[in-house]
This record gives structure tokens, C-alpha cells and sequence, in this order.
């Protein structure tokens, strides 16, 4: 009897290859997770301040109105400010005609918490108070626990 010594390789993966690429694919997914996770909290964080910014901007684009004599100015006590964001949204008065004039199209969502819910800001308030004391809204916070991937709080933003 004659022994044979095939040269030909034999096909499939040796148990240490497979080792070896699955010890590959484990690190490279363990890297990947928490940069994942960690940029579609980036991307919120980026909406909120764009919304943050707009309703500020809203704010500030209806006190310049009434202080110019374009809209119905606002109580005295108010400073100029709105008395709310749903006046915002739902228009001011024209001084000269008919019409409203609105400043946004709708309350945004807070991109953090989900909901449509701020934190406003009046020129009244104490500093330090954490509540709003109704009468104007001078700013706008969100309402979200925690803290940005830039150390400050949401609520400070």
C-alpha cells in the first residue's frame, strides 16, 4: 500500500483564526458603542442649543417690534418682553393694521427631555430663584436633568 501526501491545502478556517478574528470584531464593536452612543448625544445637544437660539432670537425680534412701535407694545411691567411663548406663536397685534405679526411657528420640543416645556426666565425674577414668576419672558432654558457633554448643565445652557 502506497501512502499519499496531498499538497493541496485543505479548505476552512483553523479554530485560532476564528479566534482571533472574533477577539478582532469584539474590540472594534467595544470602540464603536460609546462613540455611537456619545454622537446621537452630541447630535441633541446640538438641536437643543439651535432651538435654544431660536426662541431667543423669537424674544428678542418681538421686543425690538414693540419697542420700534410695530406691534401693540406689552404692559409696562413687562419691560417690552412677550408675556409668553404661546404669544410668540400665536402673533402680536399691528399697531398700524390689521393683522398679527407672529414671531414663531410653533413651541419646539426640547430635543433632551421630549417635550414641549421650558423654563422661562422673567427681568422680575430673583436671580436666584428657580421658579418663573410669570408677567414677561425674558429667557428660555430647558428643563432637562443632567449635564452636557461640555460639563455645564442643561438647565444653564
Amino acid at each position: 500500500m502506497k501512502l499519499s501526501n496531498d499538497s493541496k491545502p485543505k479548505a476552512g478556517f483553523t479554530l485560532l483564526e476564528l479566534l482571533v478574528t472574533l477577539m478582532v470584531l469584539s474590540v472594534l464593536s467595544a470602540v464603536t458603542i460609546p462613540v455611537l452612543k456619545n454622537s446621537q448625544r452630541r447630535d441633541k445637544e446640538i438641536e437643543l442649543y439651535q432651538t435654544l437660539r431660536q426662541m431667543r432670537e423669537a424674544i428678542d425680534n418681538y421686543k425690538r417690534a414693540a419697542d420700534a412701535g410695530i406691534i401693540n407694545p406689552p404692559p409696562a411691567e413687562n419691560f417690552g418682553y412677550p408675556e409668553s411663548l404661546e404669544i410668540l406663536v400665536e402673533g402680536a397685534p399691528r399697531r398700524s393694521s390689521a393683522g398679527k405679526i407672529p414671531f414663531l411657528r410653533k413651541i419646539p420640543i426640547d430635543p433632551i427631555t421630549g417635550r414641549a416645556e421650558w423654563s422661562l426666565r422673567s427681568l422680575n425674577d430673583d436671580p436666584n430663584a428657580n421658579a418663573w414668576g410669570g408677567g414677561s419672558v425674558f429667557d428660555v432654558n430647558s428643563m432637562a436633568k443632567g449635564t452636557g457633554l461640555n460639563g455645564i448643565p442643561y438647565k444653564e445652557w
